[in-house]
């Protein structure tokens, strides 16, 4: 009876390719085994893996050593804004330069493209497609209002007390530059549709989503991150608002659930309250209702600002 030969450590846990089995030792009888499923060329895994993104994305990568993570896939593993449609997607998506052969691997989604040096990175093991270049690849598949959303995160200024970084992950005219060196890519159309509506100040996805569902049932367009004492940087603020009309409007997320951030937006409101303004807050069931009610509540609002300061009668006369 042949004895039985483990798998390393290295490899029991996550898809793996030849050439580490080859380092690890491993000959290609041992690949044949129950124990041993083989994916694509070059590429095996465990039997009993569970799929995780990530580490199949990694092990891809390594097989690819020409190609990179991109699309959905590399949007996915930086986290980065993407729809509830595609939150969980296990896709796995491959690109290569025009002048290598065409992806063809079972279970893998690839596509042959132009990218420069600077639109790929190698992030944990990883090739994969920077965070912009990833947005400007969405842009064939998000509609123009999702595309802003995942923008607006690329281009916030981070909360330094919040985060781990102090710059933007890029800039509107970054975003721009990089458009225009892609002037026939699929989907170039709406990243530079997307690109006029995105703003420096959105928080998250549902606070573009608000904005954008005031601008399109012809409200002006609301400051962003509103502080309630012009140019007081510490102060209270709102996600949206107009200060002419001294009106504050809140998108509170699950996050404003828990019990001391709910005692901060109390507090919060009432020193907005407490100044002369009126404040409105929206949630969940609001994104679900794609913000009509919310925009009814907001122009009922400023009709009612507009009758108590005739003094601005010359801002938000269509409402």
């Amino acid at each position: 009876m042949q004895p039985r030969t483990d798998l390393p450590v290295a490899l029991v846990d996550a898809p793996f390719t030849w050439g580490s089995a080859k380092a690890s030792g491993i000959s290609p009888n041992r690949l044949r085994r129950a124990d041993v499923a083989h994916v694509s060329r070059e590429l095996y895994r465990p039997a009993g893996w569970s799929f995780e993104l990530e580490a199949a994305a990694r092990a891809l990568s390594e097989a690819s050593p020409e190609a990179w993570i991109s699309h959905v896939t590399a949007a996915r593993i930086r986290r980065q804004i993407l729809p509830a449609w595609l939150a969980d997607s296990n896709e796995l998506h491959l690109s290569k330069p025009h002048a290598l052969p065409e992806v063809r691997r079972r279970g893998v989604l690839g596509h042959s493209v132009l990218a420069f040096e600077d639109e790929i990175e190698f992030v944990d093991g990883i090739r994969i497609s920077s965070r912009s270049r990833t947005w400007l690849d969405m842009a064939r598949r998000l509609s123009e209002c999702e595309l802003v959303c995942m923008g607006d995160e690329l281009i916030r200024v981070p909360r330094a007390e919040f985060e781990d970084r102090t710059t933007p992950f890029d800039t509107l005219e970054g975003l721009r530059r990089l458009v225009a060196r892609h002037p026939n890519l699929q989907g170039v159309v709406r990243a530079r549709a997307a690109l006029d509506r995105m703003r420096v100040g959105a928080d998250s996805a549902p606070e573009s989503l608000l904005r954008l569902a005031m601008e399109d049932a012809g409200l002006p367009e609301p400051q962003l991150q509103v502080s309630l004492r012009e140019n007081d940087a510490v102060g209270p603020s709102a996600d949206l608002g107009y200060r002419q009309r001294r009106l504050a409007i809140q998108y509170d997320g699950e996050h404003h659930l828990h019990e001391a951030q709910i005692f901060s937006d109390r507090r919060r409101n009432k020193a907005f309250v407490a100044a002369g303004w009126s404040v409105l807050v929206f949630g969940k069931e609001d994104l679900a209702d794609g913000f009509n009610e919310a925009i009814r509540k907001i122009k009922r609002t400023l009709r009612k600002s507009r009758q108590d300061h005739p003094q601005a009668s010359g801002f938000a006369d269509a409402v």
